[in-house]
């Protein structure tokens, strides 16, 4: 399954690199940011609840604005 987590603070790509950093360290994500959509596309290979995914960016200083599943190739 594959979610999108609207991300608020970042604008460095030391914000973008510490942001996937906090996610890939949880077992089961593979999580690409995207630094220009404020954004960070995450691959979940077993069910992580999406309270552990914001944790996660907040410990990481950055605040989450919204977490979806990825429908489609554009959502």
């Amino acid at each position: 399954m594959k979610k999108v987590i609207e991300i608020r603070g970042m604008s460095c790509s030391h914000c973008q690199a510490a942001v996937e950093k906090a996610l890939n360290g949880i077992d089961g994500v593979d999580a690409k940011v995207d630094l220009k959509k404020n954004r960070a596309i995450v691959d979940l290979s077993k069910e992580i609840d999406d309270e552990t995914l914001k944790t996660a960016v907040e410990e990481a200083g950055y605040e989450v604005s919204s977490i979806y599943i990825k429908k489609g190739l554009f959502s």
